[in-house]
């Protein structure tokens, strides 16, 4: 009977590789789409698998109130509305390779 060598050899520690979501929002659709095509860019330069951006519904907010503060005159109202646009994307790669990719410059504002 023969006895087969054992011994583990020491390998590198197995690197995981995170699925990370992303999921922007914005009322602007132009900087929403500015924003996530500068993230999937940076994410494809450091070749990395990317999904996305994935469109979810749009959330209108509204709100109908009377113009006039007091309650008299004629009953005229004003209605406002506001849509909220969101993309999500997912990366798989290291945590640290996500975070180089996401301290891209966002410029605040509405425009």
């Amino acid at each position: 009977m023969a006895f087969k060598d054992t011994v583990k050899t020491p390998m590198e520690p197995d690197v995981a590789i995170h699925q990370t979501r992303i999921t922007l929002t914005s009322h602007n659709v132009k900087s929403l789409k500015k924003v996530h095509a500068d993230l999937i860019r940076g994410a494809k330069e450091k070749n990395l698998k990317v999904k996305g951006p994935v469109r979810t519904p749009t959330k209108t907010m509204r709100i109908t109130t009377r113009k006039t503060p007091c309650g008299e005159g004629s009953k005229t109202w004003d209605r406002f509305r506001m849509k909220i646009h969101k993309r999500l994307i997912d990366l798989h790669s290291l945590s640290k390779i996500v975070k180089q990719i996401t301290s891209i410059s966002i410029e605040p504002g509405r425009g």
